[in-house]
């Protein structure tokens, strides 16, 4: 037996770890497009400088002494044809912007998703998943405002600054040499300040990233706040928690604006310097009034210009912190391999060989663990907490990887085959089924994507949920809410087994399918198990022995290790651990005599 869906080649996803790598990789996917735009923003920001030199034209000509001779409609066509071009250089750039930047900022979320379900699980615990969220947000709107900022903010400024040197020396080279100098100064002492107020950017960026992912821990955790009567103590926590963000915000709000005033005070004397130089030389005849006109349009544009250059600056470089702790977090090596080679076909035979296992923690699991299941057989799992058998079918789908030993399938080594065509050879049916807010159909399709209606309503009457799916207002098309919130326990686990039924895989795993299930629901889910577990290879992590009781064979396990293996009826005949388990669970617990009486 083998999934009806294939595995497909993939295309292992690289991802750079620094900004701006990382900012480039999509502007190379999309060359044209962005540099038809750059190209655009410059001939819009070029013809901007023109129009300046078509109003001195206009002027020098409205100032010769013959007026009626003097020919002032050329340069006055000239000025509105430049008005006319700077415009539709603009609208096109940014039409053409709005498509290239809104789809890269796509892919830059897309692509940072994918990378990060590349993680084992154990990362995932060590992260809020709202922080992991919101920080991926965060990316795709940092990097649209480097872009945007980058064509619209920056370039322009730098447009005119060039376009200014050019006209300036038409009127006098000294001019234009002082308005180099004097640009790159402030230019170099602007830098360096944005360069140094990185660090409070980033601590901004990752104290917001923190409040973000304890507010939805918070939301998420609703009823616990209230059965446990805590909305002041949340209510305060987070005050503490948005008030460390605060205070990164106010440092990097105020390095800003520090940055801004030491911008206008230098580009103020700058301009101001240049206008009463290119007065005097005009009152020394050096000059002419349409080049003072020139003169006093191009400073206060470079002036104002640049102060957009340099608010830009400063927020590409709080933005630049942001997609750097963003990346220090999510886009780390993966600490499992992934090659390339399929897993196309599986029987369903286990080995777990010499298998070595500890968690991060460093507390051992498993150590010389061996263990052979063959194809077809139905495996119960059982043992008390901490015996290891959530974390043995945890190994057996990649979920992270042994340190010792191997795991193989069929006599594949799972280390050597891509892990999505691994999984698709396994069906889970885990203790609380994890559903979209979505369809019912959709949430039943997940197994199965590219299933028809037919296969997936057929799945759901294997399931014995197609009766209640259709008593429902909108039957398969009902949406379930967050994590199918309106669904009950025992609807939401038959969803799970439908959807084990469409995916139609050769190796079954049941981590505790029915432990947090009333008795009525969990009779009605078995026999639904029973027809879901035929000609599979099962592995069942059990806490209720019934579950389990026709099973093809029990493993007890205590402390990462098998201490009885058999049949139900053989363990029962033995008399040990699985004996004493049955018994407390068919017979009721003994009162320890220590406890208290009640009463």
């Amino acid at each position: 037996m083998s999934p009806k869906s294939k595995s497909a080649p993939r295309r292992r996803l690289q991802l750079p770890s620094r900004p701006l790598p990382f900012l480039w990789r999509y502007v190379r996917r999309r060359p044209w497009h962005f540099g038809l735009m750059f190209a655009l923003i410059v001939g819009a920001a070029g013809s901007a400088v023109a129009v300046q030199y078509g109003m001195k034209l206009l002027v020098d000509a409205m100032t010769t002494a013959d007026r009626l001779a003097a020919d002032v409609w050329t340069p006055l066509a000239l000025f509105l044809g430049l008005i006319i071009a700077e415009n539709a250089f603009w609208r096109l750039g940014g039409w053409l912007g709005c498509q290239t930047v809104v789809a890269s900022c796509v892919d830059i979320r897309v692509e940072l998703f994918r990378y990060l379900t590349g993680h084992p699980m154990r990362y995932f615990n060590e992260h809020f998943a709202g922080a992991l969220g919101n920080r991926i947000t965060a990316t795709g709107s940092a990097a649209g405002t480097i872009y945007g900022g980058f064509a619209w903010k920056i370039m322009p400024p730098l447009v005119d600054f060039a376009g200014a040197v050019v006209v300036l020396l038409t009127v006098d080279w000294r001019m234009a040499l002082t308005l180099i100098g004097a640009v790159l100064l402030i230019a170099l002492l602007i830098t360096n300040y944005g360069i140094r107020g990185r660090t409070r950017h980033q601590r901004y960026a990752a104290q917001a990233a923190h409040v973000g992912g304890e507010l939805v821990d918070a939301v998420s955790n609703v009823w616990t706040i209230k059965a446990f009567s805590a909305r002041d103590r949340e209510s305060e926590r987070l005050a503490q928690k948005i008030g460390s963000e605060a205070h990164a915000h106010r440092k990097s709000w105020m390095y800003m604006e520090k940055a801004r005033l030491l911008h206008d005070v230098c580009l103020s004397l700058m301009a101001g310097g240049m206008l009463v130089w290119a007065i005097q030389l005009w009152r020394a005849g050096s000059v002419s009034a349409g080049d003072v006109v020139l003169v006093s349009a191009l400073t206060f544009r470079i002036l104002h210009g640049s102060r957009d250059l340099a608010l830009a600056l400063v927020d590409t470089t709080q933005q630049l912190g942001a997609i750097a702790d963003t990346l220090r977090i999510i886009v780390q090596p993966h600490a499992l391999h992934d090659p390339d080679q399929p897993l196309t076909a599986a029987d369903g035979t286990i080995d777990l060989i010499d298998v070595g296992y500890r968690y991060p923690d460093d507390r051992q699991v498993f150590k010389d663990f061996n263990l052979h299941i063959p194809a077809g057989q139905k495996i119960g799992l059982v043992g008390p907490s901490g015996a290891g058998k959530s974390t043995l079918v945890y190994l057996i789908q990649r979920l992270d990887d042994v340190q010792e030993g191997s795991i193989r399938i069929d006599d594949h080594d799972i280390r050597q085959v891509s892990v999505d065509s691994l999984r698709q050879m396994i069906a889970v049916v885990p203790q609380e089924t994890a559903l979209f807010n979505r369809s019912i159909r959709e949430n039943i399709r997940y197994g199965r994507p590219e299933a028809s209606d037919e296969e997936v309503e057929e799945a759901a009457r294997m399931a014995y949920c197609d009766a209640f799916i259709r008593e429902l207002p909108r039957g398969y098309d009902t949406q379930v809410g967050e994590r199918g919130v309106m669904l009950s326990g025992g609807q939401r686990q038959r969803l799970g087994i439908a959807r084990a039924f469409l995916k139609d895989a050769p190796i079954l795993i049941l981590d505790e399918a029915t432990s947090a299930l009333d008795t009525h629901s969990e009779a009605e889910i078995q026999v639904a198990l029973a027809d879901l577990v035929r000609d599979r290879t099962v592995l069942a992590v059990a806490h209720r022995l019934s579950t389990v009781a026709n099973f093809d064979r029990i493993l007890v396990m205590q402390k990462g290790k098998v201490v009885e293996d058999g049949s139900p009826a053989e363990l029962l005949a033995r008399d040990g651990l699985y004996a004493s388990l049955w018994r407390m669970q068919a017979e009721g617990f003994l009162r320890d005599p220590k406890l208290p009486t009640v009463g």
